[in-house]
């Protein structure tokens, strides 16, 4: 698939901005400050309705305004569609798609399909497990779209059930109390099993793809491995009924702690992917340039996953050339030769790398 042509208007820096992309490779080139990121992660938000760099869309909308709009002309299986999103704040955000408005902004998901590599992504290896949760749940989430709905409908048990915990202050639930405890615990372990088996299921499909492009990228010998981190999970858990009463034991275990803290401690929210280097956590222990690799390997073993589920998703890469050396460089060309669509920022031209065939896209100052 591919983005042919991009509108933002009153999105972050751009106030009318009007793009227009060719298949292969696009090298956006621009000092810091200029909005090439920008325009990446614009295109990344018609794909995930959110952002990679803020968890809320006020950032997104230009000083000043009240809203922003991001318009494109979508090209996937010999299909053409328009696309306009209004990102609204305060309000709710509108969607246009080929004229035609939608009762939800959700319903475009699946549309446009991207894989993002960009410098916040060492979090997935250096950070906290919410990075790597949102890694997994991201890329089930396109490889399908109404697992959104399942995450949704957790979350919101999730805040329900944890309301409840902290309201009963530390007091043994009283009868009626219980029974909506019990009734928030069964939605809590529908949803979270559901979450909790896709990811399971998506790890073991990248897993491959995560060893080979870490050997490619970084040319080590160390190999590197994906494991599903869960306390009370057995490691060859393969049945969502398996999960179920697993997850139903453990709350039953962890009750009186759950009471005595006011919050839920069992669950997808407080699960983790274990990035392992050899025999050792990638956390602490890989290097700052191990780190970069591992992450893009990360990146592109997603973007395999989803190539295969499909076709090529938009493979954006923010500002990956700076912290790679010259093999690192060549290696990566190699491996994104044939994919239909990337857009690539970068700072100056020096870090285009000399074998790699791309348009230019140059944002001149203001």
């Amino acid at each position: 698939m591919q983005i042919s042509k991009l509108g933002l208007r009153n999105f972050r820096n751009h106030e009318n901005l009007d793009l227009s992309f060719t298949p292969g490779a696009t090298t956006i080139v621009g000092r810091n400050g200029r909005g090439k990121t920008n325009i990446v992660e614009a295109v990344h938000y018609l794909a995930t309705l959110g952002s990679h760099r803020v968890s809320q869309d006020a950032p997104l909308i230009r000083s000043g305004q009240s809203a922003a709009t991001i318009w494109a002309s979508v090209e996937k299986h010999n299909r053409q569609a328009q696309v306009e999103l209004t990102i609204n704040y305060p309000g709710l955000n509108k969607v246009v798609l080929n004229a035609t408005p939608l009762s939800k902004p959700k319903d475009i998901l699946g549309l446009v399909t991207t894989v993002i590599f960009s410098p916040e992504d060492l979090e997935l290896v250096k950070g906290e497990p919410s990075a790597r949760r949102r890694f997994i749940d991201e890329l089930s989430t396109s490889l399908i779209p109404k697992f959104s709905n399942t995450r949704s409908d957790f979350e919101r048990t999730l805040k329900q059930r944890n309301t409840l915990l902290k309201s009963l202050g530390r007091r043994t639930p009283s009868p009626q109390a219980r029974a909506t405890l019990d009734a928030w615990s069964e939605q809590l372990i529908q949803h979270g099993s559901e979450i909790i088996f896709t990811r399971l299921e998506n790890i073991k499909r990248i897993a491959p793809q995560v060893f080979e492009f870490g050997k490619t990228i970084s040319g080590d010998t160390e190999p590197l491995y994906l494991s599903y981190l869960n306390g009370w999970l057995p490691v060859e858990t393969t049945s969502k009924n398996e999960i179920v009463k697993l997850f139903e034991t453990e709350l039953e275990t962890r009750s009186k702690d759950e009471v005595d803290r006011g919050t839920t401690l069992v669950g997808p929210h407080r699960d983790d992917i274990n990035i392992q280097l050899s025999s050792l956590p990638a956390k602490g222990y890989a290097s700052h340039g191990q780190s970069w690799s591992i992450a893009i390997a990360l990146r592109l073993a997603a973007f395999k996953t989803l190539r295969e589920h499909d076709d090529d998703p938009i493979l954006i890469l923010d500002d990956v050339f700076a912290e790679l050396d010259e093999n690192r460089r060549n290696r990566l060309v190699s491996i994104i030769a044939d994919v239909e669509q990337t857009l690539i920022t970068v700072a100056v031209i020096e870090d285009i790398p000399k074998g790699l065939p791309s348009e230019q896209l140059l944002l001149e100052d203001n």
